[in-house]
């Protein structure tokens, strides 16, 4: 197992920041960590890290005790905080070579790290000059330096544009080939484009723990319809395949089914044959993004 946590809790003061989490992720995952700001999330990385101690319960990487055995933690994770540290005026060798000392890493390293993060054409360069999506590749780089087993990003593309989102996500996804990573965000598409498992925390709790398969494999289809007249949730309810019925407002209605055949043509004979008129109607289906807001609206 490369990461294991038990009932880790935490508070600063009277606040209670992390309630009794528990988790897993085994090697080789790429594990989306999501939640609202102020959730716990990097409090709960940063105990992995090291960087916080619990205040109660159990935490391993690699099987190293975050709190007995820090050191061999420390060598185990290569972590990217949320607001990436780097010296501006310093150029891209140079800044590795600084880390490389730090960590006390074999300097071949550099080079293979470089090229690994795609900093090839701009490894000349003093560090200020670079873009942010190359900040955050010189950040990675940093953090692949001691070769981890475990890679933790907070946030790794928070201010990226689209082109450099794309290829930071490309990135992750080919280290996540070779190495266990944990990725908190707030983007959807970014743990539904890289991630194979999703975990969940709402306000120091973890409320969902799913494999992105499954999620996807469970879809829930809803229907949205508005009518030209107040209809009974019970006639609606009647429909086949009806899991729930919820009016949102005057005529308008989600309705949600268990089934992925498309029911729009069942909620449109029900309307003709009730001398309703359709005055809209569309499918979603609930996705990670739905899942999300229910848990932790």
């Amino acid at each position: 197992m490369s990461i294991l946590v038990k009932n880790i809790s935490k508070s600063f003061g009277s606040q209670k920041v992390l309630n009794a989490i528990s988790f897993d992720i085994k090697k080789g995952e790429i594990v989306g960590f999501l939640g609202p700001n102020g959730a716990g999330k990097s409090t709960m990385m940063k105990i992995l890290n090291t960087y916080h101690s619990a205040d109660e319960g159990e935490a391993y990487v690699n099987g190293h005790d975050v709190k007995s055995d820090k050191k061999n933690v420390q060598k185990s994770i290569g972590y990217l905080p949320e607001h990436n540290p780097l010296y501006l005026d310093m150029y891209v060798k140079e800044y590795l070579n600084f880390n490389a000392e730090v960590y006390k890493t074999d300097k071949t390293r550099i080079a293979a790290v470089i090229e690994q993060t795609g900093l090839t054409p701009e490894a000349h360069k003093k560090i200020g000059q670079l873009s942010k999506g190359y900040r955050q590749r010189v950040g990675l780089a940093a953090a692949l330096l001691h070769d981890p087993n475990v890679l933790i990003l907070d946030e790794p593309t928070t201010g990226l544009d689209p082109n450099q989102l794309l290829e930071i996500r490309k990135l992750i996804k080919e280290i996540g080939s070779e190495k266990t990573i944990l990725l908190s965000t707030h983007i959807m598409k970014e743990v539904e484009a890289v991630c194979d498992r999703v975990l969940i925390i709402n306000k120091g709790v973890l409320v969902a723990d799913k494999k992105l398969t499954d999620l996807h494999k469970n879809e829930e289809q809803i229907i949205e319809v508005e009518f030209d007249y107040r209809v009974e949730d019970a006639f609606l309810e009647k429909l086949p395949h009806v899991t729930q019925v919820k009016n949102l407002g005057g005529f308008l209605y989600e309705i949600k089914f268990d089934t992925t055949k498309d029911m729009r043509s069942a909620v449109f004979d029900f309307a003709h044959d009730n001398k309703l008129r359709t005055l809209r109607l569309s499918r979603k289906n609930k996705n990670l993004e739905n899942l999300f807001t229910e848990l932790t609206k």
